[in-house]
């Protein structure tokens, strides 16, 4: 722990410095054996004594080369005794050399400035001095030593004293300049860990969007696609690189669109999904401004967004209706108590009589409409838990309290898991069972007038529920705005029950639909989400 956090504080790589030193040192062993050997510069290299430096050169290109294939098998940080003793090698090497080869007039102690500058970037500041001053001690030793031994005059004992200032020059530069490198390095890579934490972060939130995201370069190859633009479109988890432009042709086809359209700066239009419970809204745009070559694409829920602004407008008018239905209550109920104070008159003839049932009757009406408007503004957030949905099926027919009429029920599987506030799902089956009761042939003779059938979806594992009757069905002109408040094709209807079923069904994350066949007649069709996939 204490060594990965000093090569953080360094900033920099001890191993892999140490290993070009390395080769540094085995180059310069073989090359100083490899100049020996041919007796090229016989007057200098081993010029007094040729044992001591060929024995030298030897094992110093021995313990180099083994530290190297050391470094090459243990591919872990070195520790501090580890570069200190390479170092310590270099200068008793070196200084071994120098003594069989004439001393600091040779000229290869100009090699432990190397040495010292390597010592500079390998080890903290005290300890690069400290090398510096055993390789000048040990130039200076061994020029007293070769002028004892062999009389030499004192000028070389000035020229390691030279070459050690230098040396001590080199370790002070050398670890300025490296103290620079080790805080530029460090906060260069402190940027780069910066951006590389954005970049995860970046990549976090475009997969976590809502909004589906595809981005296309200028070959109209799929460069980034997120989790939402996935299941919008109804792509199944795979690699960018399987997709191609080719699984998504609602895509494709208003890319093309846009492109041949010139100087358009972007394109959206809705397109139906496979998936009924998505109305998909595609924009297109350029990833950079001022050029084309890759493209942005916007995949949105059109259904969503729409429900959200109608949301919002209902919220409003739900609670101007709201007040109004209030208002419109108190007098009601005053035209209410005098008919049925009038009605108990003994001066009223027949025609009066079918006048006062008008009243009562339209009275009813607007009541009805009344309650249905605060049922609206008054409904309670949804409490989706899983249903079993056969079960609760059966269980619902059993209680329907209607006998005699023929309610047929169907079941692909038991134990099908539905999520959806069970109070409410009581009140949409209660609105559809009596839509399709009023219009269903009570007296068919080989269909029942009602069937509720339940399954699941295969290619999406999602519950359903179907009503079906066997009537006319609604006109294919009046099919569209079935679900809109306040549209009814009935005198005396409000309007308002496939409103509240289809904003139950929003509430609990499902979805309403209808169909119409002449074999299957008129269809009501309620897809639940998915029992593991609800969001809270």
């Amino acid at each position: 722990m204490q060594k990965h956090q000093s090569i953080i504080e360094q900033g920099y790589d001890p191993y892999q410095l140490l290993r070009v030193f390395t080769y540094y040192r085995v180059l310069l062993g073989c090359l100083m054996l490899l100049i020996y050997s041919s007796h090229t510069l016989t007057n200098v290299l081993g010029s007094e004594d040729g044992a001591v430096f060929s024995v030298t050169c030897w094992v110093y290109t021995i313990i180099s080369l083994t530290s190297l294939l050391h470094l090459w098998r243990n591919k872990h940080q070195p520790s501090i005794q580890n570069r200190v003793f390479a170092l310590l090698t270099d200068i008793v090497a070196i200084t071994l050399m120098m003594y069989s080869s004439g001393g600091a007039t040779s000229g290869l102690g100009y090699l432990m400035i190397v040495s010292v500058a390597a010592a500079g970037m390998l080890l903290p500041a005290q300890m690069a001095i400290f090398i510096a001053a055993l390789a000048t001690i040990a130039l200076i030793g061994e020029s007293i030593v070769h002028h004892i031994i062999s009389g030499i005059d004192t000028k070389s004992l000035f020229s390691a004293g030279s070459l050690g200032a230098l040396i001590f020059l080199t370790a002070i530069a050398f670890q300025y300049v490296t103290g620079k490198i080790r805080r530029s390095t460090a906060e260069l890579k402190a940027q780069t860990e910066h951006v590389a934490h954005l970049q995860k972060l970046a990549r976090l939130i475009v997969e976590r969007m809502r909004t589906g995201i595809v981005v296309l370069n200028k070959d109209n190859k799929i460069e980034l696609i997120n989790n939402s633009a996935r299941s919008l479109l109804g792509l199944k988890s795979a690699g960018e690189l399987t997709l191609t432009l080719e699984n998504i042709p609602a895509i494709k086809k208003q890319l093309e669109n846009w492109r041949n359209t010139p100087n358009s700066p972007s394109g959206s239009t809705i397109v139906q999904s496979d998936n009924p419970l998505h109305e998909l809204k595609i924009s297109l745009a350029h990833l950079e401004l001022g050029k084309d070559e890759d493209t942005l694409v916007f995949v949105e829920d059109n259904r969503a967004i729409t429900q959200q602004a109608q949301q919002l407008k209902l919220a409003s008018l739900g609670r101007l209706t709201a007040s109004i239905a209030h208002e419109i209550r108190n007098p009601l109920s005053a035209i209410s108590h005098a008919s049925e104070l009038l009605d108990e008159s003994d001066h009223i003839d027949g025609a009066d009589k079918r006048l006062l049932e008008i009243i009562k009757s339209h009275t009813l009406r607007v009541n009805q409409i009344i309650e249905n408007i605060l049922q609206v503004s008054r409904r309670r957030a949804a409490s989706p838990t899983n249903l079993d949905l056969t079960a609760w099926t059966e269980k619902y027919v059993n209680e329907f309290g209607k006998s005699s009429v023929r309610i047929k029920t169907a079941h692909e599987k038991q134990g099908i898991l539905a999520p959806f506030d069970p109070s409410q799902l009581h009140q949409v089956m209660t609105n559809l069972i009596d839509n399709a009761l009023r219009y269903a042939d009570i007296d068919h003779a080989t269909r029942p007038p009602v069937e509720i059938t339940t399954g699941e979806l295969k290619e999406r594992g999602t519950p359903y529920l179907k009503i079906t009757d066997n009537g006319p069905g609604i006109p294919k002109e009046n099919q569209k705005n079935i679900f809109e408040p306040f549209f009814t094709t009935e005198n005396n209807g409000s309007g308002l029950g496939l409103f509240i079923c289809k904003e139950l069904c929003e509430a609990n994350q499902a979805y309403i639909d209808y169909h119409y066949s002449e074999a299957n007649g008129s269809e009501f069709t309620i897809q639940f989400a998915h029992p593991q996939k609800v969001q809270k």
